[in-house]
């Protein structure tokens, strides 16, 4: 039952992967790590899932920043 419930999802992880290959970059990333870590503590593809989620949360808030880096005017300087 264990494994049934690890292998759905994995299944479940690689499908949003693959739904939306343009936002799985921090997916990735998380997953590989969190898949480590989570080997490690004996719960890979849990680990894996969950490092896929925290790793999308930290590629989109580092989108937001990004773009609200880009919409500030740029300050120009006065000073003689």
């Amino acid at each position: 039952m264990k494994h049934l419930f690890a292998a759905a999802v994995a299944t479940a992880a690689l499908l949003a992967v693959a739904a939306s290959p343009a936002q799985a970059a921090g997916c990735l990333r998380g997953a590989a790590v969190g898949g480590v870590a989570g080997h490690v503590a004996g719960h890979g593809v849990l680990g894996a899932a969950a490092g896929c989620v925290v790793g999308r949360h930290q590629a989109n808030k580092a989108s937001r920043e990004q773009a609200a880096q880009q919409s500030q005017p740029a300050q120009t300087s006065t000073r003689q």
